[in-house]
């Protein structure tokens, strides 16, 4: 599997798995909890180790035992977890501890590969005691890497007055309703990883005429050209599925390379 180095020297797979549905009644984000996590197996079955979670999630706990049941070593996997932005998670520097304290628990884990910032924290002061928060747990190894989700430029660019350890990891939207263009230029540039949550969404289907015709050439899917698109331009995906021979298809991104002017037409969709 492909991998890209952080910032500070770690490795992540350019490729993972997002997890916002499993577990959970009628595979709905906000379905209740159901304890099946058979997604999640397959998934691991597949090959992917990039496993990406939420506290919004409401499944951290599943999500970890599905982990731990798979019988594979820990370091094998690369965990992502975040901590929303409201109050309730992030009003005091012991609530976020705690919260942090709760996460490692629910997954049944020594350690957090990479524990972002759900959503911008408006509150400056709270932004900061958060992200010192943050630090210290990489400071104690407890988490090996800290970042942020859905940030914008300037929000980033504030940061930078207080943040001892920057973020090494942004996870947008990216799409071809919304490339975010501007913003992965300034995070390359400024090597945060950029990585997109949602990268097979709000696809129209003329946009997938013209991506299926792409992939007819190479011998793949629409799906997987949209994913080989990102990762050639250094952007990390996340894409979800239910579907385990659909999964192994998003996982299948080794083989190929679009051309300059297939690149060319998928930029301009």
């Amino acid at each position: 599997m492909r991998t890209h180095t952080l910032a500070n020297g770690i490795t992540i797979p350019l490729v993972g798995t997002g997890t916002n549905t499993y577990g959970k009644v009628d595979n709905s984000y906000n379905g209740e909890l159901n304890n099946d996590f058979s997604a999640l197996e397959s998934a691991i079955e597949a090959g992917y180790r990039l496993i990406d979670t939420a506290i919004y999630y409401r499944n951290e706990s599943g999500v970890g035992q599905t982990i731990k049941d798979s019988g594979i070593a820990r370091e094998e996997f690369y965990l992502t977890t975040k901590i929303p932005e409201t109050e309730e998670y992030v009003g005091s520097k012991e609530l976020v501890k705690q919260t942090i304290l709760k996460s490692l628990d629910n997954l049944k884990v020594d350690y957090i590969d990479l524990y972002l910032i759900h959503k911008p924290i408006e509150n400056k002061e709270m932004l900061k005691n958060t992200w010192e928060v943050l630090e210290s747990f990489v400071d104690s190894g407890k988490i090996k890497s800290i970042g942020v989700s859905n940030f914008t430029l300037e929000q980033l660019e504030e940061m930078k007055s207080f943040a001892r350890i920057k973020p090494v990891v942004n996870q947008i939207e990216s799409n071809p309703s919304n490339w975010n263009n501007d913003l992965i230029d300034y995070l390359q540039k400024n090597d945060i990883l950029p990585e997109a949550w949602g990268p097979l969404s709000k696809v129209t289907d003329e946009q997938q005429t013209i991506l299926t015709k792409i992939g007819d050439k190479y011998g793949k899917n629409w799906g997987q050209v949209l994913l080989r698109y990102q990762i050639q331009r250094g952007v990390a995906v996340i894409p979800k599925s239910h579907n385990q021979k659909r999964q192994m298809l998003n996982l299948d991104l080794v083989n190929f390379n679009l051309s300059p002017e297939d690149i060319h037409i998928i930029k301009t969709l």
